[in-house]
């Protein structure tokens, strides 16, 4: 099945120099889209229909400015996925008050300054569709994260909220959920070469399950679910929660 709904079209990727959004980046821009990719750092994506710049998605007076931005001198937002992310591990009692902040202020702040941001703009042409990449650890409880898997869980729950007030303007607001997924983030916590193994195959101390495809995500295998929901294909998608972990947490 090919996916419709790209062709030049207006894309917003956040995160976009991490593995998951380089991924999304290069799959919009395939499918005919003009892709503004954003990070903390300009990325170092180039192409003919990328436009790389820098944004701070915890500086909403920013997140404001470069929609403004690119509404205006690109065109209209259609699409746009909220992958931008960082993660802090450690157990609560070692998690200092900036930590946490640091925290929130990427992975729930960001995803509400970009959508309030793009609903406004969305809103009065009545459509669009907005993704936010997640985590399963939202709906897991996880040892030694709980910064990360409770600001994953705020931004779960904001995006799902936002999707019911933009419901009715038909704007379409759904989440993709990885699990243990082959990047930066996922390979920074590993001790040595074995790191993969172990997380396939799980941890009875620290109460995580292992993967029962016995492989751990790709970048792509995220950004294809992420395809899925922004396109045509997905036209009565909404508020939708959609694992990509392998089996990982047992739900669907």
């Amino acid at each position: 099945m090919q996916l419709t709904g790209f062709e030049g079209r207006v894309a917003l990727v956040t995160g976009a120099a991490g593995g998951i959004g380089t991924a999304l980046v290069k799959l919009l821009v395939a499918a005919g889209c003009q892709v503004v990719a954003t990070d903390r750092e300009s990325p170092a994506i180039v192409g003919e229909r990328v436009h790389a710049c820098a944004l701070d998605v915890s500086d909403s007076a920013a997140v404001d400015a470069l929609i403004d931005q690119v509404e205006a001198k690109i065109g209209p937002i259609a699409l746009a996925a909220s992958v931008a992310g960082v993660l802090k591990v450690g157990a609560v009692t070692d998690t200092c008050d900036a930590d946490w902040r640091r925290v929130f202020s990427v992975n729930a702040d960001g995803v509400f300054h970009l959508g309030r941001a793009l609903a406004r703009v969305m809103s009065p042409r009545r459509q669009g569709a907005i993704v936010t990449v997640s985590s399963n650890a939202a709906g897991v409880p996880r040892h030694g994260m709980a910064a990360y898997a409770a600001s994953k869980a705020a931004a779960t729950m904001f995006t799902r909220c936002l999707g019911l007030e933009l419901a009715p303007l038909g704007i379409r607001c759904n989440i993709v959920a990885p699990g243990s997924t082959l990047t930066a983030m996922q390979t920074g916590m590993w001790e040595d070469a074995y790191g993969a193994e172990r997380v396939i195959a799980g941890n009875l101390d620290t109460y995580k399950a292992g993967i029962p495809l016995r492989k751990l995500a790709t970048p792509e295998d995220v950004a294809q679910s992420v395809m899925f929901l922004l396109s045509e294909q997905a036209g009565h998608v909404a508020m939708s929660d959609l694992y990509v972990d392998g089996g990982a947490t047992l739900r669907g």
